[in-house]
């Protein structure tokens, strides 16, 4: 399983919090790649809503990783 800020990037629209079947079944209908779902389905899953991408891919960027300074412009 791997995850790439592309890849992420289709999840940032999905109905959290969500179940791993509610994640596979928005990512099949919103046409994201197969590696997404791919990656869905090797996530542990105890039944518990995810919350946001941040719980699936703990490494997941935030605003606070970017040195961006929107107060600037």
């Amino acid at each position: 399983m791997y995850w790439t800020l592309e890849l992420a990037s289709y999840l940032e629209d999905a109905p959290w919090p969500a179940t791993k079947e509610e994640l596979i079944d928005f990512s099949l209908r919103t046409g994201a790649p197969m590696e997404i779902v791919e990656n869905l389905q090797q996530i542990e899953d105890d039944g518990q809503p995810y919350e946001s991408i941040e719980e699936i891919w703990p490494d997941y960027p935030t605003k606070e990783d970017f040195l961006f300074n929107d107060d600037e412009y």
